[in-house]
């Protein structure tokens, strides 16, 4: 079963330490990384999809972050 998950988060170092702690936990890397201005908050957004094959079937209450 291959599931997703979209990591966000502000500009900042935390952004970095996010997607390389979920590719340690074995989750590869999907597509581009995106780049967006929020303007209600007055940050830069930065987001990454990820993608990682499990044993468990998918449910929709499956904690991705824990897999």
């Amino acid at each position: 079963m291959l599931i997703y998950r979209l990591l966000t988060e502000d500009d900042t170092s935390a952004f970095c330490h996010k997607v390389s702690d979920a590719l340690s936990k074995g989750w590869e890397l999907y597509g581009s990384p995106t780049y967006a201005f929020d303007s209600a908050r007055g940050v830069m957004r930065c987001g990454q999809a990820v993608t990682k094959n499990v044993e468990t079937p998918y449910t929709p209450d499956m904690k991705l972050g824990a897999q």
